[in-house]
């Protein structure tokens, strides 16, 4: 009887790495936080998708998720930079803008960063460390 479990000295390559569930929750937070609102004033939200860079943010999230399941190291640490980039961007942007119309109005504490923005960059920070862990451990 021949044994189904022998490789025959093949390696078999698995379809996740280390930082495939940090990858899929860090795309799962910028997704989702593109379309929640990103500013809270006193007379509404401001959504992430009313502007370029909730698009943009959105648009890339999906890229995650591709890394997650790629069982390549090198090209996760490619998918997590283009996911990550986009959104620090689009969060500093975001306070930036918000910093200098509240000192151009004097309406200082009238404007507030929304739940999408700090998803946003919840969502950047997680695929930061997730990068820098891939890329420690590819090179031990």
């Amino acid at each position: 009887m021949s044994s189904t479990s022998s490789t025959s000295g093949t390696a078999v390559r698995r379809a996740f790495h280390p930082g495939s569930l940090a990858m899929a929750i860090g795309g799962l937070c910028v997704m989702i936080g593109s379309v929640l609102p990103w500013i809270s004033t006193p007379l509404g939200h401001i959504p992430g998708h009313a502007s370029y860079l909730g698009w943009a943010t959105m648009a890339v999230a999906p890229l995650a998720f591709a890394g997650a399941v790629l069982p390549f190291r090198r090209v996760a640490i490619g998918h997590c930079l283009v996911v990550a980039v986009p959104g620090a961007v689009a969060v500093v942007w975001s306070v930036v803008q918000m910093v200098q119309v509240s000192v151009t109005t004097d309406s200082w504490g009238k404007m507030w960063p929304g739940m999408g923005l700090v998803m946003i960059a919840g969502g950047t920070v997680i695929m930061l460390r997730t990068a820098w862990r891939l890329r420690r451990a590819d090179a031990a």
